[in-house]
């Protein structure tokens, strides 16, 4: 790294004096420092001193490349920190960065936990149920917060889903001066002036959480009776085969439930659900809000094939409802070598047509029928769910 003009500072609540040698070089020899008001202040940043633009943007950062610039930002800039949106800007040999412990290691090292054996998560800037695939009992979570209201909010939030009984430490300005650590329970959580920045170590109680398995009860999902039933729903996802970063395609998305358990499966997994029906689209965005899959989850209006034009290609596509020649033809033509398909069926229309596509381009044809038990008077019988003829191909 011959001369980079960009030094990333992590800085704690000690301000300068946890900084190393090279940071406080980098800090002396500086034209520009960019940060938030708190860092620019705990670093002294003086006249050279720039906050970040409201909304936040890296554009005046790298429009002063050319000067000596450093940025500042808490404690380790590459975990939830400003490093990686700068970064994926930058050259190799453009920049440098000066890390301190990061929140999630100072609160490690205050409660005696392994941070290998923690979740770490920002929810400074998300919805808290982006918990919910992670808690379970004896869970810990370290989360970043977003204000001194929020770990109120948080507990709150907990409490509603089942987890009142979880142990909370609130870490207020770790590692400085104003350090402060409190404890509570989420149910009955009764601190306040909470300083920031802020962080609560979660000890999960008070409930399983969600199961690891694929199939989850159909009940966790809101739907107006459009969904893949949870049996059925198992086998899909094993057809489906979700692997970390991949893209489904989840044609005739009903309640979203497909691209759900999809996007739980694997870590960065993500879904676009293509739905014809508006009034279905407000399920599977809530679904996907209830599960904290937001961020990696789309629904799209509109019927396949002609809704599919303009989208990124996927690794892999379910067809839940909808399916025709048509549609067949239409992916066959454009999907990439390698890209799984599965669609289910229950009509006799789609069942030849599956059928065929099996006969015509290989794969593997499964026909499933299930039966729960129900009443019948006092006593039992089998209640037979229509059969679900299903075929999975590698393109």
């Amino acid at each position: 790294m011959s001369d980079p003009w960009l030094t990333i500072v992590g800085l704690g609540e000690n301000g300068l004096e946890g900084l190393s040698d090279a940071s406080r070089k980098a800090l002396e020899q500086a034209e520009v420092i960019f940060g938030g008001p708190r860092h620019l202040e705990l670093a002294a940043a003086g006249s050279k001193g720039q906050p970040w633009p409201v909304p936040f943007s890296v554009g005046p950062v790298l429009a002063a490349r050319g000067q000596r610039v450093v940025v500042l930002a808490s404690g380790d800039p590459f975990w939830h920190g400003a490093g990686g949106s700068l970064a994926r800007h930058l050259e190799d040999g453009e920049w440098v960065s000066c890390p301190v412990p990061s929140t999630f290691a100072l609160a490690a090292n205050h409660l005696a936990w392994k941070l290998e054996e923690v979740l770490c998560i920002g929810l400074h800037a998300a919805p808290y149920a982006r918990l919910r695939p992670l808690l379970g009992s004896g869970a810990r979570v370290i989360c970043t917060m977003r204000d001194g209201a929020a770990p109120a909010e948080l507990a709150e939030w907990l409490t509603a889903e089942g987890f009142g009984a979880s142990h909370l430490t609130v870490m207020e300005c770790l590692g400085g001066p104003r350090q402060r650590v409190r404890s509570a329970q989420a149910e009955g959580f009764e601190l306040q002036d909470v300083q920031t920045p802020v962080a609560v170590a979660v000890e999960a109680a008070g409930h399983k959480g969600l199961p690891q398995a694929s199939g989850l009860a159909d009940d966790l999902f809101a739907s107006d009776g459009q969904i893949t039933k949870r049996p059925i729903r198992a086998l899909t996802l094993s057809a489906l085969a979700p692997r970390a970063g991949e893209l489904l395609w989840d044609i005739g998305g009903g309640s979203g439930s497909v691209s759900v358990e999809w996007c739980l499966a694997a870590p960065g997994a993500q879904a676009i659900a293509f739905e014809p029906r508006e009034s279905r689209l407000a399920n599977i965005r809530a679904n996907a809000a209830a599960f904290g899959l937001d961020h990696r989850m789309t629904a799209v209006l509109g019927k396949a094939p002609a809704v599919l034009n303009g989208q990124p290609l996927p690794d892999c596509v379910f067809i839940g409802g909808g399916g025709s020649q048509e549609l067949l033809d239409h992916l066959w033509s454009i999907l990439p070598e390698g890209t799984r398909l599965v669609a289910n069926g229950v009509t006799l229309e789609t069942e030849t047509l599956l059928m065929r596509a099996h006969a015509d381009r290989g794969g593997h044809l499964l026909k499933a029928e299930i039966a729960e038990a129900g009443p019948l008077g006092s006593m039992r019988d089998w209640r037979r769910a229509r059969p679900v003829i299903q075929w999975s191909v590698t393109r």
